[in-house]
């Protein structure tokens, strides 16, 4: 295998925008390593991948404790990348992680007590060779454990020098209101918000989230931007075989493909080749249309998909007569649970 060598123009064609009012900047889109970066993927592909985006500018790797499949095995596998390709270029990678989903059995392997999150993230930092992640998660709220003791821990993850900033992900507006707070107050305040956000899943903006980072501070980076594929042109026509609708135990059930749905998506299809765009682009392109939208997150299973998202960031404006066909179409679908 031969050395890699990161492009020298590789910052020259993207867009980094500021995370609230912190002095970080991270590229419009980032490269989220949810489901295809596991033990199902070849080492091969993970690293193709990996060298383009970060030739393109993408220096924002985001994982978490449990991504996989199986869990940790993205991590171990960034581990791996970082070791081979990207250890001469650490300082220029922003790497995050999240702990809040189960990791081990017993008491203490998931949601958000003081004990599962900095095992965790030491754990963490084993699989992936690192000294410290830029950035730190609470990946969902716990109900039954004090918000100040989630909180607290991430304050002291950072002293600890285990982390340089701090993030909340999928937080009810409450208790997102009382996190910004209380990080604020301990002189470590929430750089990102992270929640699930797209043309079919507006429930950040009906919950006032998105205006709430802005107010605070603090940056909002979308995840499943594409709904897993359902703002793709992959589900037009139904569910095609092979698809992750087809598999077991999937995130994406094919009873949300509705025909109300399945209508919706070949409109906004419809909207998108007039704009001379893939329907997934276009999707990329309304949320990065926004200024409160500091990042979207793409999960690319190719080379070749990766390549087609980018190409969102060569149009991102839109007309109003536009804005409002994308609200008449999407604004019936209701699919999703928090």
């Amino acid at each position: 295998m031969s050395t890699y060598v990161a492009a020298s123009e590789r910052y020259d064609s993207i867009q980094y925008r500021r995370c609230g009012a912190s002095g970080v900047r991270i590229p419009a889109i980032s490269l989220g390593l949810w489901q295809n970066f596991g033990t199902d993927a070849p080492m091969e592909r993970i690293r193709e991948i990996a060298h383009y985006a970060f030739d393109q500018g993408i220096c924002h790797f985001d994982l978490a404790n449990n991504y996989g499949p199986i869990p940790g095995a993205a991590e171990e596998n960034f581990g791996k990348l970082l070791q081979s390709s990207f250890k001469p270029y650490r300082d220029e990678l922003f790497i995050s992680s999240k702990a809040g989903y189960l990791m081990w059995p017993g008491p203490y392997g998931e949601w958000g007590s003081r004990k599962y999150l900095i095992s965790s993230l030491d754990q963490s930092l084993k699989r992936m060779k690192l000294d410290y992640v830029d950035l730190f998660y609470t990946h969902r709220f716990d109900p039954n454990t004090p918000l100040e003791e989630t909180l607290q821990a991430l304050v002291d993850i950072v002293r600890q020098g285990k982390a340089l900033y701090v993030g909340v992900s999928r937080y009810p507006h409450d208790a997102a209101l009382k996190a910004y707070e209380y990080l604020k107050e301990s002189k470590t305040p929430c750089l990102l918000f992270q929640d699930r956000y797209n043309i079919i899943d507006r429930m950040p903006e009906k919950e006032g989230l998105l205006d709430m980072s802005k107010e605070q501070g603090a940056g909002f980076i979308s995840f499943s931007p594409l709904q897993q594929g359902l703002l793709t042109n992959r589900y037009l026509n139904g569910v095609p075989e092979g698809s992750r609708m087809t598999k077991r135990d999937t995130s994406l059930p094919s009873k949300v493909l509705t025909p109300q749905l399945l209508e919706a998506l070949r409109g906004l299809n419809a909207l998108a080749e007039r704009r001379g765009q893939s329907l997934a682009q276009m999707s990329l392109s309304w949320l990065l249309a926004d200024p409160r939208i500091t990042s979207v997150l793409i999960g690319a299973s190719s080379l070749a998909q990766l390549k087609d998202n980018l190409k969102s960031l060569n149009n991102t404006s839109f007309t109003a007569e536009e804005l409002q066909e994308i609200q008449r179409i999407s604004a019936p679908i209701q699919l999703f649970d928090r």
